[in-house]
């Protein structure tokens, strides 16, 4: 399980126990809203209370730019967020991630896999593990949680997170079907009643 340096107040590493709970209750967050907007903030939140770090962060990847955009976060300031955009090509721990490798960075200050070492410095940023959000075998983004002291990521928090991630992309993947009927019943729906319309006026 997770442990922090020795020198360090972090919480005591989590049980098998703790996992399998944060686990349950975390489903049954994921799952309980179909809104998009609401599905991606309650797995980034859920995340962060589940591991007990600093934050957490979703970017979805933009098949038309091959940038990862910020879809939800907790836990990092604004100054932070604005640092600029991930774009893939230059950002190793994406990339790894993109092809279904967790990444850990034990210290952002010395891995030159990180892309924004000055701004993770001032937000208190020390160390990073990153999985991908698959649906099918194909990602669709990635998911990172940091923390603030020197972490060691231990084999349970690398599936613990995976498997959240996998729960994670299911749900974004239904929220946006849900998303995508919605618009097309809309559609539908206004044409029916303008046919309708001009029907009944035509009389």
């Amino acid at each position: 399980t997770m442990t922090t340096d020795a020198n360090s107040a972090g919480p005591p590493a989590r049980t098998h126990k703790d996992y399998y709970k944060a686990l349950y209750q975390a489903a049954l967050t994921f799952s309980s809203s179909l809104e998009l907007d609401s599905v991606l903030q309650s797995i980034v939140m859920s995340t962060t209370e589940a591991m007990e770090v600093k934050a957490c962060g979703l970017r979805l990847l933009d098949p038309r730019n091959g940038e990862l955009q910020l879809s939800a976060v907790y836990g990092l300031s604004s100054d932070y967020l604005s640092k600029g955009p991930v774009d893939v090509g230059h950002s190793p721990i994406d990339m790894e991630a993109l092809c279904g490798t967790p990444v850990i960075i034990p210290d952002v200050s010395t891995d030159t896999r990180f892309q924004y070492k000055e701004a993770a410095k001032r937000e208190g940023i020390v160390s990073v593990l990153c999985v991908p959000l698959e649906v099918h075998g194909e990602a669709i983004g990635v998911i990172r949680v940091y923390t603030g002291e020197p972490c060691a990521f231990h084999e349970d928090d690398i599936q613990f997170l995976s498997v959240l991630a996998s729960l994670a992309a299911l749900a974004i993947e239904n929220a946006k079907l849900y998303e995508s009927l919605k618009r097309s019943y809309d559609g539908v729906m206004d044409a029916l009643w303008g046919t309708s319309l001009q029907y009944t006026e035509s009389r």
